[in-house]
């Protein structure tokens, strides 16, 4: 099924270890710089797809599942989120244990399992992944799959997931080229499942022929160019997060409670569908997000100053504006700390600071799609629809932001509004949320995309 399977292929690992073992290393170095290569870049060259992603690891019964444990490991390397999914036959030739070390992920094997279902139930867990692979996937893995049959944990999640899916078979070369075999394969493709492999060679059954799980120097690029293939891929996403300092004097400012946790989610959340990411962030402690640039700036006029280069200095289709930005500033800053007793403190001058959002909404350049948030404590979504109107926004994303809630919480509840209606994302976690809105982000494009061709 695979084109680039060629029989009687030496493997990497032979090549290179047949090398140095006719230099007297031992066995164990041969392994450790065998892996070294494979993974340092000398023979994967791009790896970038698996940045941010969540993979969900399919593992089934069958002697090849101890490679999955180095799948899952060069998965994890390559800068994925992976969790591990196994059938019941699966865990008699590798422990559950194992690929929770590798992962830091307990695995899930039973789908009526009240306390992991308590934890992320199996209908989030298909939501959760960007990429499904399967691998090694045995021949009753294939026709379950082909069929459409939902009898355990990994196939129900097969069919509830709206991600890319694809397996890697392997199983005994006979079997491999049964005609039952060849038609579920077959059928599965018509699907637009991807099918990896298999090999050929030696197997553990001393059969010569097709069968063998692909290794996972071949499998990782692959897997890689589907990740990169997202719903967003090709597009640049701007998005800001985060506050502003307005600075009073050199110690102190003016500010808000944000945190930049919506807009930090919202740039992991665009990577992982395939965009290319800046983030334009007021001082937060978090991290950036895998996959993305950042752009690091403290007060509105410098937020500003950065969002009009990039529209300035390259094409960007969707301008996301999270960042809780100040409206003023004071007119003028103190050079030295200002004293009790001593300075003037009864008066504060303040003047406003530019409109980030209508600015980028008013430019010459604009994005195809700008998206504002609104946070309000009263008549949040009569204010949300006012602002969208006088700011020429497209999206607004209106949250309550009353009694403490939203500023830095990891929960939040978005209300979108646009020219075709009103629709609520969440309750939920912030990341959630914020797939949330990139999927509905996606689909704009695509609906867009579909409307220009026709």
């Amino acid at each position: 099924m695979d084109a680039n399977h060629t029989v009687g292929r030496r493997k990497p690992q032979q090549a290179i270890g047949t090398v140095l073992a006719t230099r007297g290393i031992s066995a164990d170095l041969r392994t450790r710089a065998w892996y070294r290569t494979r993974f340092r870049g000398e023979t994967v060259t791009d790896l970038s797809g698996f940045s941010a992603k969540h993979v969900l690891l399919g593992v089934t019964g069958g002697i090849a599942a101890y490679k999955a444990c180095e799948l899952a490991r060069a998965m994890m390397r390559a800068g994925a989120d992976v969790q591990v999914v196994m059938t019941p036959s699966a865990t008699a030739f590798v422990g559950p244990m194992t690929f929770q070390a590798l992962t830091g992920r307990p695995v899930r094997i039973e789908l009526l399992d009240p306390s992991a279902e308590a934890g992320m139930g199996h209908i989030e867990l298909a939501r959760w992944a960007d990429l499904v692979v399967i691998a090694p996937c045995t021949a009753h893995t294939l026709a379950t799959l082909a069929l459409g049959q939902a009898d355990d944990l990994l196939t129900t999640l097969w069919l509830a997931t709206r991600a890319q899916r694809c397996v890697a078979p392997a199983m005994n070369q006979q079997m491999w080229s049964d005609p039952s075999v060849t038609s579920h394969v077959e059928r599965l493709i018509a699907r637009g499942v991807h099918v990896l492999g298999p090999d050929s060679g030696q197997q553990a059954c001393g059969d010569i022929g097709p069968g063998r799980l692909l290794e996972v120097t071949e499998l990782m690029p692959r897997l890689a160019a589907l990740l990169a293939q997202g719903p967003l891929s090709g597009r640049h996403l701007v998005i800001t997060a985060g506050p502003t300092h307005e600075p009073i004097d050199p110690v102190r400012f003016l500010s808000n409670q944000a945190s930049g946790k919506m807009g930090y989610a919202l740039a992991s959340a665009a990577a992982a569908f395939g965009a290319r990411v800046t983030l334009v962030s007021g001082p937060t402690a978090l991290s950036c997000p895998r996959g993305v640039t950042r752009i690091d700036v403290v007060t509105a006029c410098e937020m500003d100053n950065a969002c009009q280069t990039l529209l300035s200095g390259s094409q960007v289709d969707c301008f996301i504006g999270a960042a809780a930005v100040s409206d003023m500033r004071p007119a003028t800053v103190a050079q030295e700390k200002l004293k009790k007793g001593k300075d003037d403190l009864s008066t504060l001058t303040l003047v406003e600071n530019p409109d980030v959002i209508w600015g980028v909404s008013h430019h010459a350049n604009r994005p195809s799609l700008v998206v504002g948030f609104a946070a309000e404590t009263q008549a949040l979504l009569a204010h949300a629809a006012e602002k969208r109107e006088r700011k020429g926004l497209d999206w607004i994303c209106a949250n309550d932001v009353s009694d403490g809630q939203v500023f830095g919480q990891d929960t939040n509840c978005l209300h979108c509004l646009t020219a075709a209606g009103q629709v609520t994302l969440g309750p939920g976690t912030k990341s959630e949320i914020a797939r949330q809105l990139l999927t509905n982000i996606a689909t704009h494009f695509s609906i867009v995309k579909d409307t220009t061709c026709n």
